[in-house]
């Protein structure tokens, strides 16, 4: 990652619990993390990996069995290493007979706020993850998805640089998901850094620079979004007005045909590139796109796993 400064670093993260039966468990091998300041960095993986707890180790919630836990440069495993960290976990809990405004001026007490700085804090992070005129309202009358708006709220009490956030679009509608996003994308640019750890991968993609997936305990693969998902080799056309059936030469030259709205998508070999906008031209089509081909993150993810190093093998990283 160069000379990038690293506002979280993991190194060599293990956890055994030890256990009257059946014996120790070991549920993270061995994960390395490295996130660039001011990024947002997506941490991935099945059910059963490991990455809830190494989120939990790093933020001090469970004690390693061994490893270094570092943010901003600070051990974040002491209570002083945290002070510029927030935290949205998985399922947030509230006191659920409180207002959202009392909740908010709750945990930004535990922060350390004043009364007066807890007077706007609450009204400004409540209209930023949109329940801007909810403050009144009872915890118990919230959705899920507004208990989440509010627990990512709650994260950025304090006005943290370093901001985990364990799947905060659970819960919410697609409107709330893309606004989601959105925060995400507006905490980045301004100079916050963002570990993000999802089960939904379309939301990754959109959003992280990096991503680092965990499975076995180990970490399978590491590197730049685009790096991971664009496929050497291939380049992805997008066309319009060519007829119903491809002619032959052309049908001969692509790959992974689709069609949606009229327009045709295939792939071509590099090499095949400018035969193929030819034959489109000579078809009476239009050539709309040429890119470089990439993967869904998801068909990415689910090939890794299937793979033998996707079973607790060494790590790929793209550079």
């Amino acid at each position: 990652m160069g000379e990038e400064r690293l506002a979280i670093e993991v190194s060599g993260a293990r956890k055994v619990y030890r256990a009257r039966v059946g014996g120790p468990k070991t549920v993270v091998h061995d994960v390395s993390l490295r996130v660039a300041e001011g990024s947002i960095h997506g941490l991935l993986g099945p059910n059963g990996a490991g990455k809830t707890t190494t989120l939990k180790m790093l933020i001090g919630l469970v004690r390693p069995t061994s490893g270094t836990f570092r943010v901003e440069g600070r051990d974040s495993t002491r209570p002083e290493g945290r002070i510029r960290l927030g935290f949205l976990p998985e399922q947030p809990y509230f006191p659920m007979q409180l207002t959202a405004t009392e909740a908010l001026r709750l945990y930004g007490r535990l922060v350390g706020l004043s009364r007066a700085e807890l007077r706007t804090t609450s009204e400004r992070l409540l209209a930023l993850v949109g329940l801007e005129g909810r403050g009144h309202e009872a915890l118990s009358k919230f959705s899920r998805g507004m208990l989440q708006r509010l627990g990512v709220a709650q994260a950025l009490l304090g006005d943290p640089r370093v901001i985990v956030l364990d799947e905060p679009a659970s819960g919410l509608d697609p409107i709330g998901q893309r606004d989601m996003r959105n925060l995400m994308l507006a905490l980045r640019d301004e100079g916050r850094t963002v570990l993000l750890s999802s089960h939904q991968l379309s939301e990754v993609e959109a959003v992280c620079d990096r991503v680092t997936i965990v499975n076995g305990g180990r970490v399978a693969a590491e590197g730049h979004i685009d790096d991971l998902l664009n496929v050497a080799g291939h380049s992805s056309i997008r066309a319009r007005g060519l007829p119903e059936a491809l002619p032959a030469e052309l049908a001969a030259l692509v790959e992974d045909v689709a069609t949606s709205g009229g327009a045709w998508i295939f792939s071509v070999r590099d090499a095949s590139v400018r035969r193929t906008v030819d034959l489109i031209d000579d078809a009476g089509g239009t050539v709309v796109a040429v890119n470089p081909k990439r993967d869904s993150l998801e068909d990415y993810f689910a090939r890794m796993l299937a793979s033998p190093k996707g079973e607790g093998g060494s790590a790929r990283e793209v550079a």
